[in-house]
């Protein structure tokens, strides 16, 4: 910055200059100083000049009245002189001269104590000119009292010496007091650059942030703790219609994933995060068909203080109307072809089961419809998944259940036992030790549907020689069914994205259409469960299954 400071202004370093040249910026106030000063000393002799004038003087009235009529022109010259244009030290002349005229006026009266108006010229020297005026001050006086006392040929004694002894000490206190004075406005001008600078510094930086929050595609909500939005960038406007219940854009109805269940109110993701809830990839549609509609991914998080406090949360929301578009339409895609598909399977399937049941067949032939058998009912468990997969919403799923009581260790141990077969292949061993009685609230066609397809895995991403272990317990209101194998595990990047639809993990796991484990997740969900995975590349896998283990409270129908 080119201002000079305040505390620059007449501070120590300036007034130690004496007459030099006044650098820019210099102390605006002296003139009203300067003026203050004299006219107390003005009004202060003007009393006593009144005082002797109406009453007895022993001293000499012409001398003290010439003192008198100097302090009274230094005073309206101080009045007249324009003291900010004028170079700092010539002010020191009118304390001078203040001082040259109170000692006319002790000489008039050497028996009086005149000489005490000195206080008035050596306070403003001492405090307004640095240690040059101090010095000034004591030099003066000193030379002044012991020329007056050799004049006047008197003894020295302590009346001698107490006046100018307390002249000193009073100007030693007037100088230190303006020292701190100055080193205190110093400060405090320091510490306003200071503030100003940060501030400045804040306001630069706030506004690059608002200009990179404005650039940005993605809408960002910051939301304070009581729940108020105190920051929304340009984005927010064109992407999070709808997100306020109660805003001006409310009436976009908000739906679920699917895009066909209205979302209530109070799942919106601005209510969710005002209530503490972090969450990600929380996919919302905005819009009813036919029209037009808009689908956005948000996510929350809650934002810390240093000291760990709560402090809000920011809303971070992202448009993939594209995307699930572009899903929706290739789902679509794959299951018209698989329906297609489906009809034409099934009539083969069918004639080949003729054609080796029928006795004439010969063995060789027999043997190879075998073959070709197998081959078509897999094909047609990979089209029946890829329906699955094409239409297994939440939603979905949900209607297709017919949930009962059921004995979660029997259907484990029946599909462990379905699979013996495979395991055996490949000489890996099914461990049922950890089943023990357990209680679901499932349907059983589709919680057979889920184990199958674990155990299947289990089996087909295990070592030669590896062991599958099966397993279910219960607490009474929950049901747990493991299943654990000892085969080449699962990485961390595969992990994140394992229950995508038609995602296949990498190196190890690429058999199969990679829908099995998100339908397997779908229907665990639409029980009201959820399914776990702990896994170390190679060390294995262990897939935990979470479901009622009774029938949730107004069901009607009986268990």
């Amino acid at each position: 910055m080119t201002a000079a400071t305040p505390g620059a202004r007449g501070g120590p370093a300036a007034r130690s200059r004496g007459a030099g040249t006044v650098p820019e910026g210099a102390d605006r106030t002296r003139g009203r100083t300067a003026t203050l000063n004299q006219l107390l000393l003005a009004a202060v002799v003007f009393v006593l000049g009144v005082l002797v004038a109406v009453g007895p003087f022993g001293g000499e009235p012409v001398l003290f009245f010439l003192g008198v009529v100097i302090v009274v022109g230094v005073t309206a010259l101080t009045l007249a002189v324009p003291w900010s244009r004028v170079p700092y030290g010539w002010l020191a002349v009118v304390p001078a001269t203040d001082i040259v005229a109170i000692t006319l006026m002790q000489i008039a009266a050497p028996d009086t104590v005149l000489g005490l108006l000195w206080i008035f010229p050596a306070t403003w020297l001492a405090g307004g000119f640095g240690l040059l005026g101090l010095f000034g001050v004591i030099v003066t006086i000193a030379g002044i009292v012991s020329v007056l006392t050799v004049l006047s040929a008197t003894e020295v004694t302590y009346r001698t010496l107490l006046l100018p002894l307390v002249l000193f000490a009073v100007a030693a206190t007037s100088h230190l007091n303006a020292r701190r004075s100055d080193a205190q406005r110093m400060l405090l001008a320091k510490q306003s650059q200071l503030l100003r600078s940060v501030l400045e510094r804040t306001r630069r930086q706030e506004q690059v942030v608002t200009e990179v929050l404005d650039a940005v595609d993605f809408g960002v909500v910051r939301i304070t703790p009581d729940g108020r939005v105190a920051v929304r960038n340009d984005a927010h406007g064109r992407l999070q219609q709808g997100l306020e219940p109660d805003g001006e854009q409310s009436e976009v109805a908000p739906f679920r994933d699917d895009g066909a269940s209205p979302l209530p109110p109070d799942e919106l993701p601005l209510e969710r995060a005002r209530r503490g809830e972090v969450f990600d990839d929380q996919i919302v549609w905005f819009g009813a068909e036919p029209g037009p509609r808009r689908a956005l991914t948000i996510t929350a998080r809650r934002l810390t203080d240093p000291d760990g406090g709560d402090v809000g949360a920011v809303v971070v929301s992202r448009d993939v109307t594209a995307e699930l578009t572009a899903l929706r339409a290739r789902d679509d895609l794959v299951a018209s072809v698989s329906h297609e598909l489906r009809t034409p399977l099934t009539s083969i399937l069918g004639y080949l089961d003729l054609a080796i049941e029928d006795p004439d067949t010969p063995d060789a032939v027999r043997a190879s419809l075998d073959v070709a058998e197998r081959n078509a009912e897999r094909l047609l468990r990979i089209v029946a998944d890829i329906l699955a997969a094409s239409s297994s919403s939440s939603s979905s799923v949900e209607a297709s259940l017919a949930p009962q009581m059921i004995d979660a260790r029997e259907l484990v141990a029946a599909a462990a036992d379905d699979a013996e077969g495979r395991a055996a292949a490949r000489a890996i061993t099914i461990d049922r030790t950890g089943l023990e009685p357990a209680t679901a609230w499932a349907d059983p066609l589709r919680l057979r549907q889920v184990v199958d397809n674990l155990v299947s895995n289990a089996i087909a991403y295990n070592k030669d020689g590896g062991t599958v272990f099966v397993g279910t317990t219960t607490d009474g209101a929950s049901s747990w069914i493991l299943v654990r194998d000892t085969g080449v595990g699962i990485s961390e990047e595969d992990r994140s994205r394992l229950f995508q639809r038609y995602y296949k993990a990498g190196g190890e796991r690429r058999a199969g259409t990679g829908l099995g484990l998100a339908i397997t997740r779908d229907i665990v969900r639409a029980h009201g469960g959820e399914l776990g995975l702990h896994s170390a590349p190679g060390v294995g896998s262990t897939f935990i299954v979470k479901i009622p283990a009774v029938a949730p409270e107004g069901d009607g129908r009986d268990p």
